[in-house]
């Protein structure tokens, strides 16, 4: 597929790549997935069947086969261990620069493709001779393609403990497992292999192992007479088989309180009669080493003190591509098929199986010269005049954009989707084929100067939408931000100043917040039935939100800005909606975190100006299989409950009406995107007042405020807008 190459991020390596090595167990196996029928992958996945099962009984049946139809529909890019040369780099990485050959590593960041941005954790130079330490030949880049697989062999072996002169047992002599064999004789063991593949067990041979085996009675008698002890010191397990005979086998020939360190993917019924006589030690390798799925080390760059962890993920690819340069690891007998990239898909028919041919090592190649290409147009551009419709331009194609942003919006007359930008080009390039964009880029400039684009949809994490509203409203475009509007109160006094200050308020662009749940049906119905009560009302909002990790980036402060000002907003907004008054206080209690949560089991009490009160009961500590929202008001004899978004019960005079949705949960997101259609084409005033817009996002910094203070803080929207106005920005930015 042609992509826009990838967006350089501030501690990215942009690399033109030359070889990738396609892993063939990890993804024969998720090729393998993918193909199977949705019966099958159901079978595969039991777990997730019941994730849907109570989805679909919470949300309703049509809501339910929506969301699994675009999950599985999201295509994945596949690869993790590449080599090229570096192209560009990102102003945080200081000691790479362009020109230099370098390995690279990671899911989702190596990928087999032309150009790749890989976060600098994840990339390593190759040695060439100018270091500290020479490097005995030259390394080719086909070499260096091995590098992220060999870090899991060498991950593998330190699990394993293994010390100088002992014997090692390697259970399978796939391309992981042959890597192992090399990489132990580096290191002084006795080196034992098995593999029922013959062929396989010449090569381990050749490569150094000090005798093989084909079949588990072989492998016994083999230990037995090649071993001092008669039984090896540690066992690693790089088979891929869902039988558990492999764990079985590795406890039969280790040691007295020897260690066994699972690579592979295998059965993992282990024996327990066997183990515990023996007092054995069973490890799982996590893929190539500390750091790997942490955020921090790799996303962010935040590096492991070396005196507390000697190998990380990155100094294991270091320490493997040093093995190769020294002559002690030979990768080349390994390559049994190259492919260049246009025929990549004959590559993937190989490693699968439909090409019945054996196969071990198999390389990607790529051409010398490529052209960059951030824009790839998708179809012809549409003729017709920018001021009769809404032509949109959409920052960010995530799973919520593709899901459920960019299906509301196809739904609703009048909108023409011009261009989709995203970081990865595979992201933009499913949402403009799937949506009928005109193009897709992963350069916003694209979107923000296109002429033929008068509004711009903003959907991209929590941290970049501030400067996104602030670009477009710059470019005199009209604005749909997905919820929150900013993350902290210098973005908000920036927006709020622009947004104002932007000539009379006919002549502005429409700005709204993807406060979707004040635009349902079931809402409106609420809050046509409360405008009858004239007298304040209590209103109690209860979230049952489930937990979120702990390392997921909604909790960065920096980047998601926390659960309170990512997701609290928007029940803020609707309380705000349903009672037609700002608030004026704001009081929070807390539950401590624990180590689980990151304060997100709060209840916060909001008073309004017309003396309502509300309460949201936010909380991440109960099953996810119970219903998520539920809102209970009550004033003026009059009692509404809205269950879900899918249920409403009035009770007024004695009296009981009750509206449902049966199939699906309607949360608004198809009537805010006609208002907002409406008020972009009609100039008829903003879909949600621009006060509440600034109250809400005002009321969730507060908040969290009085979560530090643990007093209770006052809102005075009125008065932060006239500050804001009286306010330079030379002020504010010393501020």
């Amino acid at each position: 597929m042609e992509v826009p190459t990838p967006r350089i991020e501030a501690n990215h390596v942009f690399v033109r790549v030359a070889a990738s090595l396609i892993s063939s167990g990890t993804e024969r196996m998720v090729a393998e997935f993918a193909g199977k029928g949705l019966l099958r992958k159901g079978l595969a996945r039991p777990d997730l069947v019941r994730q849907v099962l109570d989805k679909a009984r919470r949300e309703g049946i049509l809501t339910a086969l929506e969301v699994v139809r675009n999950r599985l529909d999201r295509p994945l890019s596949l690869g993790y261990s590449n080599a090229g040369t570096v192209v560009a780099v990102g102003e945080q990485v200081t000691d790479l620069s362009v020109g230099q050959r370098v390995a690279c590593g990671g899911m989702g960041y190596a990928s087999h493709a032309e150009f790749v941005a890989v976060p600098r954790n994840l990339v390593v130079p190759i040695p060439d001779g100018t270091g500290q330490r020479r490097a005995l030949q030259t390394i080719s880049f086909e070499e260096a393609a091995f590098t992220t697989v060999g870090a899991i062999a060498v991950h593998g072996l330190r699990l394993a403990n293994v010390q100088l002169g002992e014997t090692l047992a390697v259970l399978g002599l796939g391309l992981i497992g042959l890597l192992v064999v090399q990489v132990a004789k580096a290191a002084g063991c006795v080196v034992l292999g098995m593999d029922p593949n013959q062929e396989r067990c010449r090569l381990a041979t050749t490569l150094g192992c000090d005798g093989t085996a084909c079949s588990s009675e072989e492998m016994k008698a083999l230990v037995h007479a090649r071993s001092a002890v008669g039984a090896v010191d540690a066992v690693l397990i790089t088979a891929a088989t869902a039988s558990s005979e492999p764990v079985e086998l590795a406890g039969v020939i280790s040691r007295d309180r020897g260690t066994i360190v699972a690579v592979g993917l295998t059965g993992m019924d282990i024996p327990r009669k066997l183990y515990y006589e023996k007092e054995l030690t069973f490890r799982v390798s996590r893929s190539y080493g500390p750091g790997r799925y942490d955020p921090a080390y790799e996303e962010k760059g935040q590096d492991y003190p070396l005196g507390y962890v000697r190998w990380t993920e990155n100094r294991n690819m270091q320490a493997f591509l040093q093995l190769v340069a020294d002559g002690k690891v030979d990768s080349k007998p390994l390559v049994t098929h190259r492919f260049e990239i246009e025929d990549a898909v004959r590559a993937y028919d190989l490693v699968t199986g439909r090409t019945e041919e054996p196969s071990l090592g198999v390389l990607i190649t790529y051409p010398d010269q490529l052209a960059l290409s951030q824009r790839i147009a998708l179809r012809p551009m549409s003729p017709a005049s920018p001021t009769e419709l809404v032509t949109i331009g959409l920052l960010g194609a995530g799973q919520f954009a593709t899901s459920i942003l960019l299906p509301a919006i196809n739904r609703t007359p009048g909108v023409t989707l011009v261009g989709v930008c995203a970081a990865t080009g595979p992201h933009a390039r499913y949402a403009g084929d799937k949506f009928s964009f005109q193009y897709c880029t992963s350069d916003e400039k694209d979107i923000l100067r296109d002429p033929s684009i008068n509004t711009v949809v903003i959907a991209t994490r929590h941290h970049l939408h501030a400067p996104q509203v602030m670009a477009a409203l710059d470019a005199e475009k009209h604005v749909f931000c997905e919820k929150p509007l900013c993350v902290n109160e210098g973005e908000l006094k920036a927006i709020a100043r622009l947004y104002l200050s932007h000539g009379d308020h006919v002549r502005r662009p429409v700005l709204m917040v993807g406060y979707n749940r004040r635009f349902a049906l079931l809402a409106s119905h609420l809050k046509a039935f409360v405008a009858d009560v004239h007298e304040p009302i209590v209103m109690n909002y209860r979230v049952n939100a489930g937990i979120v990790p702990l390392d997921n980036w909604i909790h960065d402060r920096d980047e998601g800005g926390g659960r309170i000002i990512g997701e609290v907003c928007h029940f803020v907004d609707f309380l705000t909606f349903l009672v037609g008054a700002l608030p004026i206080r704001a009081h929070v209690r807390v539950l401590p975190n624990g180590g689980l949560y990151q304060d997100d089991n709060l209840v916060v009490m909001l008073e309004f100006a017309n003396h309502s009160l509300g309460t949201i009961t936010y909380v991440a500590n109960g099953d996810r299989r119970f219903p998520k929202e539920r809102l209970e008001v009550f004033g003026g004899g009059v009692v509404g409950v809205l269950d879900d978004f899918r249920k409403l019960e009035l009770l007024a005079g004695g009296r009981r009406r009750v509206f449902r949705s049966w199939f699906y949960q309607d949360k608004g997101h198809l009537a805010g995107w006609e208002h907002f259609v409406r008020a972009v084409k009609e100039g008829a005033g903003l879909p949600i007042p621009v006060e509440e817009l600034v109250s809400t996002s005002l009321v969730t910094l507060r908040i969290v405020e009085a979560l530090r203070t643990g007093e209770t803080v006052s809102v005075d929207v009125g008065a932060f807008i006239a500050s804001v106005m009286a306010e330079t920005p030379d002020a504010e930015a010393e501020t």
